[in-house]
């Protein structure tokens, strides 16, 4: 543990007499801190979750620690340090203790096995204040048919707790089919997955690669290697989010109580990747087998389990300017699961916040500014805010009037990757790049919200 200096830097704009809310810097010192776009605050608001990766926008997956700095001290510990070799990144936090889960890179990495979108793996840590720390896989791998269900063929990619911590959604490629080259065989595709508390999964060793995990894990939507023009197929899907803390009311009164929101490519009737906003249902039981089998075969990618249902939401391709678009992002859902926020752009080319219900329709903007959103963004525990970076500032819009207010004056290079809501929803955690000895690094920051 390393006690660090937390200083306040109170900001007054030069022109005017109105003071914006208490600004503070958390980090400091030669190194970078990334925060995820979601689930970085611990459940009681105390410490902010972030890794160490060397570039500013994490691309390069070099981080050898996960750590965590207390928001009221600046104390900062270190949660887990990788060994032989192995990177990781990508902390979030479940909702409802401090258990983490993030990326983790391979052991030993080799020639024909090094870090790779398909050689990725969650792990999670349950910090104590004693040794040996609680660390596990959170999915088993399979690499050797007949595979095992509930194992995964390749890696996962940014894992989120849904709100009970009861499950994991995260973003997948496939090792099996990464490695095939025949003309039978399925493409590997990113897709979504769900890893769920339903019991352990243990796999053969047949592989070097092999490992058993915590949770069934499972695909849970559904690619098509060449998508029909205009049609709802799509090659990928990808930037999932949880809908509602206790999912979402049907139209005919049902609760559905485990969805994702996600963004699937679509083939626009010209031919070109036309990005949308889709929804996938999830059954209470992820284990039982839909029309194909789990695991999937040495020329097929696994398929999701029974009662999944897949829809789009968004139906751009008429629009002036087609397709989710603006800075990357991740759709995000109002507590109470009523509504997700997506990005895309307005009829001047300008990329705005929408709304739209779960259950579809026509979708509702949000945002009518000149100036862009340049952030991924997350919602306040109420519901009233929706925090992002807008033009040099920390913002937060109303979700009712989309009015826009400002938690910080002009700031010098905000990051976008992360603008996220503390859960008790009094501050929001973002990003600055701050010269330290003659060099960039990226350090954190807190803002208080200001919506009432």
């Amino acid at each position: 543990m390393i006690l660090k200096t937390l200083f306040a830097v109170a900001i007054l704009l030069s022109d005017a007499t109105m003071c914006f809310g208490e600004l503070r810097q958390l980090t400091d010192g030669p190194k970078n801190h990334l925060l995820t776009n979601i689930n970085v605050w611990s459940h009681d608001s105390q410490w902010i979750y972030y890794d160490v990766r060397s570039d500013a926008s994490g691309s390069q997956f070099d981080g050898d620690r996960i750590e965590r700095v207390h928001v009221a001290t600046g104390l900062v510990e270190v949660l887990y340090r990788s060994r032989h070799g192995a990177h990781v990144g990508v902390v979030t936090v479940c909702p409802h203790s401090d258990k983490i889960v993030f990326i983790h890179g391979p052991e030993v990495p080799t020639e024909d096995w090094n870090y790779a979108a398909h050689h990725r793996r969650g792990v999670v840590v349950s910090p104590t204040n004693s040794a040996p720390q609680s660390v596990s896989n959170l999915d088993a791998r399979d690499l050797i048919a007949p595979f095992t269900p509930g194992a995964l063929r390749g890696g996962s990619h940014v894992h989120v707790f849904s709100h009970d911590g009861l499950c994991a959604s995260f973003t997948y490629e496939d090792h099996v089919l990464a490695t095939q080259h025949g003309a039978d065989s399925q493409r590997n595709q990113r897709n979504v997955g769900v890893s769920m508390a339903s019991g352990q999964v243990l796999v053969p060793k047949a592989h070097p690669r092999n490992h058993d995990g915590e949770f069934f894990s499972v695909l849970v939507t559904r690619t098509t290697d060449e998508p029909e023009l205009g049609s709802d197929q799509i090659n990928r899907a990808y930037e999932d989010a949880w809908i509602g803390e206790q999912g979402y009311m049907k139209s005919d009164g049902q609760r559905q109580f485990r969805a994702l929101a996600f963004i699937g490519d679509c083939v626009s009737n010209a031919g070109r990747p036309l990005p949308e906003l889709f929804v996938v249902d999830l059954p209470d039981n992820l284990t039982i087998p839909g029309d194909g089998p789990l695991c999937g075969t040495p020329l097929t990618r696994p398929l999701p389990p029974r009662g999944t249902l897949q829809r789009r939401l968004t139906f751009t391709g008429q629009r002036k300017y087609p397709g989710l678009a603006g800075v990357r992002h991740w759709p995000r859902s109002s507590p109470d699961g009523s509504q997700i926020a997506f990005l895309m752009r307005d009829d001047t080319g300008v990329s705005q916040l929408w709304l739209i219900s779960p259950l579809g329709g026509e979708p509702r903007q949000l945002t009518h500014g000149s100036q862009p959103i340049a952030s991924a963004f997350s919602f306040r525990s109420d519901g009233r805010g929706v925090a992002c970076v807008i033009g040099d500032a920390v913002c937060e819009v109303d979700t009712h009037s989309g009015a826009v207010t400002k938690l910080t004056s002009s700031l010098t290079s905000l990051r976008p990757e992360a603008c996220v809501y503390s859960p008790d929803g009094s501050q929001v955690a973002f990003l600055r790049s701050l010269p330290v000895e003659g060099s960039p690094f990226n350090h954190i920051f807190v803002a208080k919200t200001r919506i009432e």
